[in-house]
């Protein structure tokens, strides 16, 4: 099977409360088992969230069936990603340069060694 790593930014609310608490929400065990099951069905292999400050990393492994369309059409669909959407929504910004109602933007990879 052949996997490729995406990566996308984020930005969360300068608030150090809020920030703990969305450090919380995704501590190990503490996602909603239908958020899990939602992003490994979408076909993400494995998926980590870094944090600086207010900023977030998200670095996805993924297989052959993901795309980002499929992804968004399958969330959509589901009313519990929804509900999970709207409650991170009171913690996460957009960065720069994100689009209306856009919040974790791609990153560009500039460097890999070789």
């Amino acid at each position: 099977m052949n996997s490729k790593k995406i990566c996308y930014a984020c930005d969360l609310v300068d608030n150090p409360e809020l920030i703990e608490l969305y450090k919380q929400y995704h501590s190990q065990g503490s996602a909603w088992p239908e958020i899990t099951k939602s992003i490994k069905d979408s076909g993400i292999i494995d998926m980590e969230i870094y944090i600086l400050a207010n900023r977030l990393f998200m670095i996805m492994e993924v297989d052959e069936s993901y795309s980002p369309e499929r992804k968004q059409m399958m969330d959509v669909a589901n009313p519990k990603v929804q509900e999970w959407e709207k409650l991170m929504w009171q913690f996460q910004q957009a960065p720069p340069g994100a689009k209306e109602d856009e919040k974790w933007i791609l990153m560009e990879r500039i460097y890999k060694l070789q």
